[in-house]
């Protein structure tokens, strides 16, 4: 018993961990997850990004019973927001647009790094043997590049309507060599070779304003030993500490051109919250639509059986009017091809039952008819259509106010036109010539170790020390360097520019007359929705008269057959008749629904009419059907 007992706990143990499985795997959370770690580690580790959600609701476990899937109209509407496959598409759409905003914050790319071979060949003017040439505009063999002037033209040639990278930037170079350079005139190193052992280090940080400007704040340390007899400062260490700025001060100037992808960023998170709501308003009415279309098959098979049940009792009836001589046995042959029409009849509809069912499933579920036990299932539905008493709306002005205001659409239509006026804002100021204000304040320092080289003069003692010696320099800017400038840049003609921005702003006219035509089709289609309305409950209540003659009509040649005052052919007509009646008023039941659907659609309040939210759809588990 014991071990039995044992069995059956872990049998129902086992049951529920893989009947919530699912449920666990769906309601999991889409969003990309952030890695922990410490606080200057984390920017530079990936985002992880959980799996796709391929697992249906729990929802739809639980309304499966006995091979059969039993809906209402409320639980078709939850398990397709929470299943359907657009919507879970869609709901990746706001969370990529929140990390968009952030890589919009960001701003724009920076110029490149030198490379590190131009930095490993360099020195600082001033020293040793080839800084002092360098300074004195000597050239030796295989004299080394500065660095000043390629940064200044890296910082130029990013000015425009780019935005400046507006997150801080550190960049950090370390280099070592060892270089062999011959001296074809040795006065000055006094050696056929010149051999040195060299060191740099550079690091700075620069920061992008939305105004159109950068600041950058540089520090290099050059640390020099050679072999020259001639070097007073031998080994010597040079520091330099620089700030810099550049602005733009026409093309790509001001908060409100830089910040433009910010801004459209930030509109778009509304936007996508506007197109979600769109998808989920879709799949509404497409899932109502397949329910109540397949309550209406379900209605219609029931007319097809009742008939295909009265042609058979009308045949059984004739054969014993046959037997006892009260109807000729031809008669019999058109009963028959009436009870085979109506077996026809119940099979096509059954077919076309099937058919939706297997539509409807696949608005249900993510996996459809791959899930064996969905597969098989039958759809069951438990709500009926029900034509109210009247339909009330209110009046017409009324309603297109009301879709003007809630149509999800049409705001995101006006949203993209504030989109493209602040694009707008980046080619009108592409069009004007670019002028770019620029300087930088650098303190530099030197020292090294003192020889005294026999016949030169004493190292000066204030350049005898290490590197606190030259830092001290440095921040006593005992040695300052200013410099401040401007660069200009007017393209002749300026064809480009002035095209650009003519075709944003025809694109722009374009898109305001495109919306002001929605609006007016807003319009029309309120009033079609009404009229549809209308016309629909108009042909139901013709389509319940007929149906209610036809039955009378049935029951009168039923009558009439039984006294043997009327044939089988007049019979099967009125049968026929009553048939065509049922399947007319079916129809005309499920065109007003569809009507009714359409106008809460066309309104933009058909989330409101079901009682939706769509904070519920985004997380993509809603609450009980009431």
């Amino acid at each position: 018993m014991s071990s039995l007992t044992v069995r059956q706990s872990l049998a129902i143990v086992l049951s529920a961990t893989f009947s919530l499985s699912p449920a666990l795997a769906q309601n999991s959370s889409i969003e990309p997850i952030r890695p922990v770690a410490f606080v200057l580690q984390r920017p530079y580790m990936a985002v992880e990004v959980p799996p796709a959600r391929l697992a249906d609701s729990q929802r739809l476990g639980g309304l499966l019973k006995a091979g059969k899937l039993y809906l209402t109209a409320a639980d078709a509407v939850a398990l397709a927001l929470e299943n359907n496959i657009d919507i879970e598409v869609s709901r990746y759409s706001p969370i990529s647009a929140i990390w968009r905003l952030n890589r919009a914050q960001a701003g724009g790319a920076l110029p490149g790094v030198p490379s590190g071979s131009q930095q490993a060949s360099s020195v600082a003017s001033g020293q040793g043997v080839l800084g002092s040439q360098q300074a004195a505009g000597v050239g030796g063999g295989g004299g080394g590049a500065g660095g000043g002037g390629n940064g200044g033209n890296a910082s130029i040639s990013q000015v425009g309507p780019v935005t400046q990278n507006l997150d801080p930037t550190i960049k950090g170079s370390v280099g070592f060599s060892h270089r062999s350079v011959p001296q074809p005139n040795n006065v000055q190193s006094a050696t056929p070779v010149l051999v040195q052992d060299s060191r740099f280090y550079n690091a700075s940080i620069q920061q992008g304003f939305l105004t159109g400007g950068t600041a950058t704040i540089t520090y290099n340390q050059n640390y020099l030993k050679e072999n020259s007899p001639t070097n007073v400062l031998n080994p010597s260490v040079a520091p330099r500490l620089q700030l810099s700025f550049q602005q733009n001060l026409l093309r790509g100037f001001g908060i409100a051109v830089n910040a433009r992808n910010i801004t459209v960023a930030k509109n778009n998170l509304k936007t996508t919250d506007l197109n979600f709501r769109t998808q989920v308003i879709a799949t509404v009415v497409r899932t109502l639509n397949a329910y109540y279309a397949l309550v209406a098959s379900h209605e219609d098979l029931k007319s097809k059986q009742a008939a295909y049940d009265a042609a058979a009792q009308l045949l059984k009836d004739s054969k014993r009017q046959v037997e006892i001589g009260t109807m000729a046995g031809a008669d019999l042959i058109k009963i028959e091809a009436q009870v085979a029409t109506a077996q026809l009849n119940f099979v096509n509809t059954d077919t076309n039952l099937q058919q939706q069912e297997l539509t409807l499933k696949s608005l249900l579920s993510r996996t459809g008819i791959s899930d064996p036990l969905l597969a098989v299932a039958r759809i069951v539905p438990l709500d009926r259509i029900v034509m109210p008493d009247k339909d009330e709306f209110p009046a017409l002005p009324a309603m297109v106010e009301t879709a003007l205001a809630n149509r999800a659409d049409l705001a995101a239509q006006r949203a993209n036109i504030v989109n493209s006026e602040l694009s707008t804002l980046g080619t009108k100021s592409g069009v004007r010539p670019t002028i770019v204000a620029f300087g930088n304040a650098t303190n530099a320092g030197l020292a090294g170790t003192g020889v005294q080289v026999p016949g030169l003069a004493p190292p000066n003692p204030y350049f005898v020390g290490g590197l606190g010696t030259a830092l001290g320099q440095v921040f006593r800017r005992n040695f300052p360097s200013q410099s401040i400038g401007i660069f200009a840049q007017a393209p002749i003609g300026n064809r480009q520019a002035q095209s650009d921005l003519a075709i944003d702003q025809l694109q722009l006219r374009q898109t305001e007359l495109s919306v002001a035509k929605d609006v007016k089709q807003i319009q029309v289609d309120v009033l079609n929705a009404v009229v549809s309305l209308q016309q629909a409950r108009a042909r139901y209540e013709s389509a319940v008269k007929n149906r209610s003659l036809a039955e009378q009509l049935l029951k009168a040649e039923q009558r009439k057959f039984s006294l043997g005052a009327s044939t089988p052919y007049e019979v099967i007509q009125q049968q026929r008749d009553l048939t065509t009646a049922q399947s007319n008023e079916v129809a005309t039941l499920v065109a007003h629904s569809n009507a009714r659907i359409r106008l809460d659609q066309t309104l933009g309040t058909i989330l409101e009419t079901n009682h939706i939210s769509v904070a519920d759809v985004l997380k993509g588990q809603m609450p009980p059907a009431k």
